[in-house]
């Protein structure tokens, strides 16, 4: 593995797309289309749509709206923690949640987008905007199985390391719930990124990564104290 001698080639139909685009340079978009309905699996041309759709709205100027699942709507400002953070509570809180409520939601700046007082009142949460909050708060409001959800978004830094997983689970603990009902979610764009590359060392073991270039999957880091609570985030 040392070896300094070349070890890897270009497959030939990729190195036949490639002249195929410097000599038709303006038939780029067909020929790369096709190539990829050729070459690409289903769930890897799903990934590469949600990536180009995210990137393309992260680079607005314009707004973006967010769907709660009780289908109010806030605006929030452009840019790549926004296009994960929307996944998070249009898809994530969806798929994962029996009940998905959104408790709380900021954006860059520490700028609070919602935060919503009664249901924070009755899961009785000590919530401080100043101190130490996740970027998104859901929760499962389920009777026969409630839960609490921290989740931060990240676009460039800051995921759910050890002492960060403390501090969220201390505040979760003294609103009443087990332990075992408290949930920790670092969310990305996607698990090939460079950003996910460089901090995934960081992650605290017993909680999951979730990216939303591929929302039907959840990256556990388990370990033996957390096997029973991070088996059981999504539903069958």
């Amino acid at each position: 593995t040392t070896s300094s001698k070349p070890r890897y080639a270009l497959a030939a139909d990729f190195a036949e797309l490639l002249r195929q685009l410097h000599n038709q340079p303006s038939n780029g978009g067909e020929l790369i289309r096709d190539w990829q309905e050729t070459h690409l699996s289903r769930s890897a041309l799903s990934r590469v749509t949600i990536l180009r759709q995210g990137k393309a709205r992260s680079d607005t100027s314009d707004r973006i709206k967010v769907t709660f699942p009780n289908e109010e709507t806030r605006l929030m400002n452009p840019g790549p923690s926004t296009i994960i953070s929307k996944a998070v509570i249009e898809e994530f809180a969806t798929r994962y949640l029996k009940e998905p409520a959104v408790v709380f939601i900021s954006e860059s700046g520490d700028k609070v987008v919602a935060r919503d007082e009664d249901l924070i009142a009755a899961l009785n949460l000590k919530i401080d905007s100043g101190k130490n909050l996740p970027d998104i708060i859901l929760a499962d409001i389920s009777k026969d199985s409630p839960r609490l959800v921290f989740i931060e978004v990240v676009a460039t830094d800051g995921p759910i390391s050890e002492s960060r997983k403390q501090a969220l689970e201390m505040v979760g603990l003294t609103a009443g719930f087990s332990a075992t009902n408290i949930f920790y979610v670092t969310a990305f764009a996607d698990r090939a990124s460079t950003v996910f590359r460089k901090l995934a060392g960081e992650i605290s073991w017993g909680t999951f990564v979730w990216f939303t270039s591929e929302p039907d999957c959840v990256l556990v880091y388990r370990d033996a104290r957390s096997a029973d609570q991070t088996d059981c985030l999504s539903y069958p």
